[in-house]
């Protein structure tokens, strides 16, 4: 029986995804439920199951190519069943990487798309062991001579690699299992420039502003799949939304002592420490629940108010930004939500996270106060009715009963949506949250 294999949509909001890896190939004998693929996703990357059993007899999508959802990249048959009228009739729009630059007179023809208005990405270079620029591949290309396996980069890496003609089957990676990441190009770059003296002379070139990395004036990176779905997120969002902003100054000074010593009792205990961000985090959820209009999302023709919070928690990654959600945030202490927000961040970065696992937030907090950002406002992620976005502490002279002295102070702005939060509302709850942040003892407890 032949079975076709479709592009599932495996996040609630993929359109089309991108194939990483196949892990079965053709002729390989395949069983229902058995893993044919992984897929990037608009957030993650996901593994694509087969629904039918018999032999992979063909592969119509190749890696690093993407497909919109409902596509059939594949063709699973018995052996001896003729495909070729399923194969002749798909039809599909799916669009593969470009292919590798001409061997032995062999020119190899641009991918075929289903509508006039989707082009292929610009031809890259054709170092062997890199991909193309901004091609999400998390087990990445063949190494030279090697058996078969795979080098596991990050985009980036592979960037870097594919501009510095390093062969990444030649580097030794230190992320995560073993991958690839931009330090150990860097060092990889360091130690080919001290051998052939050329890496220096080509970064004073990069720094007075002259040639490229390979002698262009631009490059045209293609946009990976979460790329493509936050400019599409940012557009539903500003467009239709009446965006509006209120800030506050929160004196940290209380959270900065109570912060030294639950650390201090967290270190004797072989526990991990916790961040500032952990205390706004914990502040924000309880916050929330005592202003569920603030909690709130906009359906249309009503608004719905939650009563449980479910916190979204920004955190940036190598291809834009994801926001893993802190179930029912509210009901939870201090170091639960510390040692939650570090997990999921740390599975988002890599691209693990399941869906249920970063879908389905009340209301975000984005933070880059770490990143020396002392004010800035956040873009709100519908259909939440808010975002709060945190800055920095920073020590500031203020008056004090006539007397100047310097405090730690935060400040922290709300992007409201009119529709669902009114100017008092949303100021309600910001002074809620100013006096939790000020006054931590109810944040311990």
């Amino acid at each position: 029986m032949v079975t076709k294999v479709h592009m599932e949509a495996l996040s609630p909001t993929m359109e089309e995804g991108q194939l990483v890896r196949w892990l079965k190939s053709e002729g390989e004998t395949v069983s229902d439920g058995d893993i044919l693929a992984e897929i990037e996703t608009d957030k993650a990357t996901m593994e694509l199951v087969a629904r039918g059993e018999g032999v992979l007899r063909r592969v119509l999508l190749k890696e690093g190519g993407t497909a919109p959802v409902g596509d059939v990249i594949a063709v699973i048959a018995d052996e001896d069943e003729d495909i070729g009228g399923v194969v002749g009739a798909v039809g599909s729009s799916a669009r593969g990487p470009e292919e590798e630059e001409e061997s032995e007179g062999e020119r190899a023809q641009p991918p075929a798309t289903s509508s006039s208005t989707e082009t292929s990405p610009p031809p890259e270079s054709t170092e062997v062991g890199t991909t193309p620029a901004g091609s999400r591949q998390d087990s990445g290309a063949t190494p030279v001579g090697g058996d078969g396996g795979r080098v596991k980069a990050s985009p980036l890496a592979r960037r870097m690699a594919q501009d510095s003609r390093v062969d990444l089957a030649r580097v030794q990676g230190s992320g995560p299992g073993g991958r690839i990441v931009k330090r150990d190009i860097e060092a990889a770059q360091a130690s080919a420039s001290a051998e052939s003296g050329e890496g220096a002379r080509g970064s004073i070139r990069s720094a007075v502003g002259g040639e490229g990395p390979v002698g262009e004036d631009f490059e045209d990176i293609p946009l990976s799949q979460m790329r493509k779905t936050i400019a599409k997120r940012l557009v539903e969002s500003l467009s239709p939304i009446p965006h509006f902003f209120l800030r506050i100054t929160v004196d940290m000074t209380r959270i900065l002592d109570a912060r030294k010593r639950v650390n201090e009792m967290l270190e004797e205990g072989g526990g991990d420490r916790i961040s500032i961000n952990d205390f706004i985090l914990r502040a924000t959820a309880q916050a929330l629940y005592r202003h569920p209009e603030v909690n709130a999302q906009w359906q249309g023709d009503s608004i719905r108010r939650h009563y449980r919070v479910h916190l979204g928690v920004a955190v940036a990654v190598e291809d834009g930004l994801i926001t893993p959600v802190i179930r029912n945030a509210n009901l939870k202490g201090l170091i639960q939500i510390s040692n939650e927000v570090r997990e999921l961040a740390a599975r988002g970065r890599e691209k693990r996270l399941q869906p249920d696992e970063y879908t389905g937030s009340t209301f975000s907090v984005s933070n880059l106060g770490m990143f020396g950002i002392h004010e800035f406002t956040g873009v709100i992620n519908p259909p939440e009715a808010g975002i709060l976005a945190v800055g920095g502490v920073e020590d500031t002279a203020v008056v004090e009963t006539g007397q100047i002295v310097v405090r730690p102070l935060m400040k922290v702005t709300m992007s409201c949506d009119h529709r669902v939060i009114d100017g008092a509302t949303g100021a309600r709850f910001l002074r809620t949250l100013k006096g939790l942040l000020e006054e931590p003892a109810a944040i311990l407890l």
